[in-house]
C-alpha cells in the first residue's frame, strides 16, 4: 500500500474571525436602519448577513475539526466534517434566499415608503465590508469546497448590498417603490446560481462521488498503460475532505518482484498529475488472479 500524507492547508482563522465579527456588527446596524427606513432590501440584506454568520461559523468549526488527529474509532479523523459543513452552508443560503423572495412578493402587494438616502449609505458600507471579507477567502475557494462556501456567502452579501444601493438610488431619483423588491429578486436569482453549484458539489462529495476536477478516464488510462500492469480492478476515488482526495485500486501484474518501486512510482504520479492525496494500492500476481477465478469463479 502507498500513502501520501502531505497536508498543505492554509490557516484561515483570521479570515473567519474577522468575517464573523464584521458581519455580526453590520447585521445589527443594518437591521436597525432597515426598520428606521422601512426598507425591505435593507432588512433582507441584514437577514442574509446574519445567515452568513452561521455559515462562517460552520465553515470555521469544520476547518478546525478537520485538523484534529485520527483516533481508534475515527480513523479518518474529522475531515468529512468539512463536506458536511459545505452542504449545510448551501442549504442555509437557499433558505435565506427563500425568505427574501417571500418578503419581496409581499412588498409587491403592499408597497411602503422607503428612505432612499439611508438605504444607499448603509448598503454602501455593506458592499465594502462584505467585499473585503470575501477577498480573504478568494485564494482558497478554488481548491477547498468549505472555503468556497464561505467565499460564496460573503460574495453573495456584497452582491446583495450592491443591489440595495442601486435600489436606493432609483428610489431617491425616481420614487419607484417597487424597485426595492425587484432588486431583491434579481440579486436572489444571481446568487442562486452559485449556491446551486455549491449544493450540487457538496451533495456529491457527501455520497462519496468522484470530486469535480478529477480525471477518472485519465487515471484509468494511466494505470492500464503501465508496462508492468496486465489489468486493474476495484478502482475507487472519493473525497476524504473538501481538500483531500483518496484512491484505492488493485493492480494485476505479471512479475511481483518489483512491487515497492512500482508502488512508489504510481503513488507519485497519481499525486503529481491527478491531485490524489491518499492512494492505497494492492498488487496481485497474474497467476494469483487466474487461480482466484478458477477456485471461486470471482475475486
Amino acid at each position: 500500500m502507498a500513502h501520501n500524507h502531505s497536508h498543505d492547508s492554509k490557516n484561515y482563522n483570521f479570515a473567519f474571525a474577522l468575517g464573523i465579527g464584521l458581519n455580526v456588527l453590520f447585521s445589527a446596524v443594518e437591521a436597525g436602519f432597515g426598520i428606521y427606513a422601512d426598507s425591505l432590501a435593507l432588512l433582507a440584506d441584514a437577514g442574509h448577513n446574519l445567515s452568513d454568520v452561521l455559515g462562517l461559523i460552520l465553515a470555521w468549526g469544520a476547518a478546525l475539526m478537520a485538523s484534529r488527529a485520527a483516533t481508534e474509532t475515527r480513523t479518518y479523523g474529522f475531515r468529512k466534517v468539512t463536506i458536511m459543513a459545505s452542504l449545510a452552508s448551501a442549504i442555509i443560503l437557499i433558505l435565506a434566499l427563500g425568505g427574501i423572495v417571500w418578503e419581496a412578493l409581499g412588498r409587491f402587494m403592499a408597497p411602503e415608503p422607503v428612505d432612499g438616502l439611508v438605504v444607499i449609505l448603509v448598503a454602501s458600507i455593506g458592499v465594502i465590508i462584505n467585499t473585503v471579507t470575501a477577498l480573504l477567502f478568494l485564494s482558497g475557494q478554488k481548491h477547498d469546497l468549505n472555503i468556497r462556501g464561505a467565499f460564496l456567502h460573503m460574495a453573495a452579501d456584497a452582491g446583495i448590498s450592491l443591489g440595495v444601493v442601486l435600489a436606493g438610488l432609483v428610489i431617491v431619483f425616481k420614487g419607484w417603490l417597487w424597485i426595492d423588491p425587484v432588486i431583491s429578486l434579481v440579486v436572489v436569482a444571481i446568487i442562486l446560481v452559485g449556491t446551486w453549484s455549491l449544493l450540487r458539489d457538496a451533495g456529491n462529495l457527501a455520497i462519496d462521488a468522484v470530486p469535480r476536477g478529477i480525471d477518472m478516464a485519465g487515471i484509468r488510462s494511466y494505470l492500464n498503460g503501465i508496462e508492468a500492469v496486465a489489468g486493474i480492478h476495484d478502482l475507487h476515488v472519493w473525497a476524504m475532505s473538501t481538500t483531500e482526495v483518496a484512491l484505492t485500486v488493485h493492480l494485476v501484474v505479471e512479475d511481483t518482484s518489483g512491487n515497492n518501486q512500482l508502488l512508489e512510482e504510481v503513488q507519485d504520479h497519481l499525486h503529481d498529475n491527478f491531485g490524489i492525496e491518499h492512494s492505497t494500492i494492492q498488487i496481485e500476481g497474474l497467476a494469483e488472479r487466474y487461480n482466484c477465478y478458477l477456485d471461486n469463479g470471482r475475486c
